[in-house]
């Protein structure tokens, strides 16, 4: 059902999705790229100015992140969302835990008083909905995690979060999501480990037969809790010069530099 509460979808999104999908300049033409799992155009390259070794590629069952034992974070984390009857999922789970995959070994506790959540970059929600109970608890390894101001972490983020669980498969048929920190040159850390990031970014492709469109966000640490998502609308290219990180690099070079440069006019 279209108008499934659970979705988040209403009629004037159609409308607008309609109009988007015709007559929109948003979209660009593109042979489809091979791997189009959890990351649509491949993994982001390391970044180029955080003094951090190459990100360490670690593969979930619902999700890829690309993580820095220097930084003690990860760089970023790729996702895959289709659409699907929503069910509840299964349970919050209590605990996050130390991933034995990375040197880093950071400690849930090294973020206890610091003034910082436990973010998430690959969603709780979204990823149990899609892939099970399995594959949310790995979501809560701290590979997964950055330090994130609770207004952000339960405001904004989370919003966007659910708008690409519950309303973006329902009218696309499927999204790819590509989110993660933006550190400055030299990083507060909690503990002296875990580096504090000063923003967060979050990148959204969407294909529909060949034609493909993105959306980008940066948010600051201090985004209110109730700041509006069209205020952080951003370009790939912001992104991109924030991060150091190369972005949809396996897309021809004039689809990707037009994807992103644009900023869209409006949220989906």
């Amino acid at each position: 059902n279209l108008f499934d509460s659970r979705k988040q979808i209403t009629a004037f999104d159609v409308a607008w999705d309609l109009w988007q999908l015709y007559y929109s300049e948003d979209f660009v033409r593109v042979p489809p790229p091979g791997d189009r799992g959890f990351a649509y155009a491949g993994w982001p390259e390391p970044p180029g100015f955080t003094g951090a070794a190459p990100a360490r590629v670690l593969a979930n069952s619902g999700y890829v992140v690309g993580y820095s034992d220097a930084l003690g974070n990860p760089l970023w984390a790729a996702y895959r969302m289709f659409d699907l009857e929503l069910k509840d999922p299964p349970p919050r789970p209590d605990d996050f835990v130390v991933d034995l995959r990375t040197t880093a070994r950071i400690d849930p506790a090294l973020y206890s008083r610091s003034g910082y959540d436990r973010g998430h970059l690959a969603p709780n929600y979204g990823i149990a909905t899609r892939y099970g109970r399995q594959a949310q608890e790995e979501t809560f390894r701290m590979s997964n995690i950055c330090p994130q101001r609770h207004a952000l972490n339960a405001g904004p983020w989370k919003q966007l979060e659910q708008k690409i669980a519950t309303s973006y498969p329902g009218r696309f048929g499927e999204v790819w999501v590509l989110a993660g920190p933006v550190f400055g040159p030299q990083p507060e850390r909690l503990k002296g480990r875990v580096a504090v990031p000063e923003a967060f970014f979050m990148i959204i492709v969407d294909e529909d037969a060949g034609r493909v469109r993105a959306q980008a966000f940066l948010f600051p640490q201090g985004t209110p809790a109730d700041a509006a998502l069209d205020s952080y609308r951003a370009s790939i290219d912001d992104v991109e010069r924030r991060t150091g990180l190369d972005f949809l690099r396996e897309l021809p070079d004039d689809a990707e530099s037009a994807l992103e440069a644009r900023t869209v006019a409006r949220v989906w």
